[in-house]
Order: C-alpha cells, then sequence, then structure tokens
C-alpha cells in the first residue's frame, strides 16, 4: 500500500475511500485536506494501566476522524477540526519531546488519516534517537491493508470495537460496515503480533507490544455490547487485552435526543457486560469505577505541546 504523500491525491486511506484529491486542498470524509493538523501533545494520564502506567502516556491529538459518532466527546478535533497545522519534521520533534517528559510511550490518537506523515514522523524520531514504543489508538474503522503496512511502525494497537450490529452502526457512525471492517483489522493487528512472538510488558507492566481492544458500552444497547465480546473472544480469546469502558457522558446533541443516548449508563447495564466478559474467560481486562461520568477524560484541545522547533539533527536528504 502506498504511504507516500501521493497517497492523499486520490484518498484511500480509510474504508471510506472517497478518492478526494487531499493534496489538492479538498477535504476528505475525515474532514481534512493533506496538511496535518493536530490539537494537542502532552502526557495523558487517563489510559489503561499498561499504557499510561505512573508516569503517562505521550497523547498526540490529530484533526479530523474518518467517523461521525453522534456520542463523540472529542467533537472539537474529530468533527470541528480544531488543530494547528505542523509539519512531518515537527511531530517528530514532539514525540522527542514527551520523552524527555518520561512519556512511557507515543500515543498516536486516530492517526491513520495521516498515515503518510505518522510513517514519516516515526522514521525521522527513529533516527534521532527515539525508543519509546509506538501506540496507534484507533477507532478500529481501519483498511487490513494499512494495518498492514504500518507492521514496522507501530507496536501496540489501542483499538476499538464499537459496534456488532451494521445498523447500529450506521445510525450511530453512519458506517454501516464498520463490524466487519473492524473485524478484519483487528484480524489483521492479532496476526502481526503473533508475528512478532506475541505481546510483551516490562517488569513495570507496561506494555512494549500488543493489542487491548477497547469497548465503550452504550445505554441501551447491552446486547450488542455482549455481541462485540463474543465477536472479540472468538478471534483473540486472550491474546489480546480487554477495556470495558462506562463512561459514556451525553454530550449536548445526544442530550436533545428522545433515545437511550440521552440519559449516562446505568451501573446495572454495566455490571451485565462485565458479567459477560468474565463468563467467556477474558484473563486481561480492564474496567472502570463508578464515577466516570462526572470525571472527565477529555483533555483541553488548546494546542498544548504543538508549536515548537522542528527536528534539527535531519538533514532535508533525509526529508
Amino acid at each position: 500500500m502506498d504511504l507516500s504523500h501521493n497517497a492523499y491525491r486520490n484518498c484511500q486511506l480509510c474504508p471510506r475511500k472517497c478518492g478526494v484529491d487531499r493534496l489538492g486542498g479538498r477535504r476528505g470524509v475525515c474532514g481534512m485536506p493533506a496538511t496535518l493538523d493536530v490539537a494537542r501533545a502532552a502526557l495523558h494520564m487517563w489510559e489503561e494501566p499498561p499504557i499510561s502506567g505512573e508516569s503517562g502516556s505521550g497523547a498526540i491529538f490529530f484533526s479530523g476522524c474518518p467517523l461521525r459518532c453522534v456520542f463523540c466527546q472529542n467533537h472539537e478535533i474529530s468533527h470541528e477540526g480544531f488543530g494547528l497545522e505542523v509539519t512531518g519534521a515537527r511531530l517528530a520533534q514532539m514525540m522527542l519531546e514527551l520523552e524527555q517528559q518520561n512519556a512511557l510511550n507515543i500515543n498516536l490518537v486516530t492517526p491513520l488519516h495521516y498515515a503518510p506523515h505518522v510513517v514519516e514522523a516515526v522514521q525521522l524520531a527513529r533516527k534521532a534517537g527515539l525508543t519509546l514504543p509506538i501506540v496507534c489508538n484507533t477507532s478500529g474503522y481501519e483498511r487490513p491493508e494499512l494495518v498492514r503496512a504500518l507492521a514496522g511502525t507501530v507496536d501496540v494497537w489501542l483499538t476499538d470495537f464499537k459496534y456488532a450490529s451494521s445498523s447500529l452502526a450506521g445510525a450511530l457512525s453512519g458506517a454501516p460496515d464498520y463490524p466487519q471492517v473492524a473485524y478484519e483489522a483487528l484480524k489483521t493487528m492479532l496476526e502481526l503480533l503473533r508475528e512478532r512472538g506475541g505481546a510483551q510488558c516490562d517488569s513495570e507492566g507496561v506494555m512494549k507490544q500488543g493489542i487491548i481492544v477497547r469497548h465503550l458500552v452504550l445505554p441501551g444497547h447491552v446486547d450488542d455490547s455482549m455481541r462485540v465480546l463474543d465477536l472479540v473472544w472468538g478471534l483473540c480469546g486472550n491474546e489480546v487485552d480487554l477495556s470495558v469502558m462506562n463512561q459514556y457522558t451525553p454530550n449536548e446533541a445526544c442530550r436533545a435526543r428522545t433515545d437511550e443516548l440521552s440519559r449516562p449508563l446505568d451501573e446495572i447495564e454495566y455490571e451485565l457486560v462485565l458479567d459477560h466478559a468474565d463468563d467467556l474467560g477474558f484473563d486481561r481486562m480492564w474496567w472502570q469505577q463508578g464515577g466516570t461520568v462526572s470525571e472527565s477524560f477529555v483533555p483541553p484541545f488548546d494546542a498544548t505541546g504543538v508549536e515548537g522547533p522542528e527536528l534539527a539533527s535531519i538533514s532535508e536528504q533525509d526529508r
């Protein structure tokens, strides 16, 4: 799969395959042209323990998203496109700055509609001495071909599996093909992990390579959540970590709805899904305790850590 900047010319990077000329300034379904926009680069303490640990994950939040989830909590960047334009060299420098802040990894949040820039930046940062694992924090809505092409770039896949129902995926994210796409993407991630010898954590429990599958339980949709867990278990078993989240918080648009999405998740609903995960046999499972709706897991998108010098130790020829 072509991951040069020419890939933006007739963009086929995500499953939408919109074919837009992003290099020419047009915006794809992701909402972004070929210019690289980043909303925040800072330590993030609220990921799963194998990712954030005690020191924090070096999270870089990218603008835009190929999905259109009605309940998105990052709507400022995913829907509204907030962010500052940077170069691949500046992105590489951000990674090195986060390593200097004792980040445990470089956590790229919704990055793959910018895959050519991501590959370029990781290569530049590695040449300049970056040693941290690269985490790809994704919605799960990725082409398997792209996942395969990132085998030498990504060490940890932190991937969502949002829906088992095509109708629900279509209604809430505008992507009725989401279940099939997410399944094939996860299958490819698992194949890559097996080729590397399986999951690895250090003595502190920090993941160096592996897969964490996230699922956000939605109010009124416990049955679909259980079907998602069935799919993940059937494909992966205990080769992956499972993260079952209860942090659904109705945004302004959802509060105006007349269905179940207008309310937070009920504790009983969450417990039913956790019990199902236990019954399936997941050994490495992460869950959230009460109070997550009132506690914000969304950092301020204020361009923290984005502006600054480009990577100075790489020659123009290397670029």
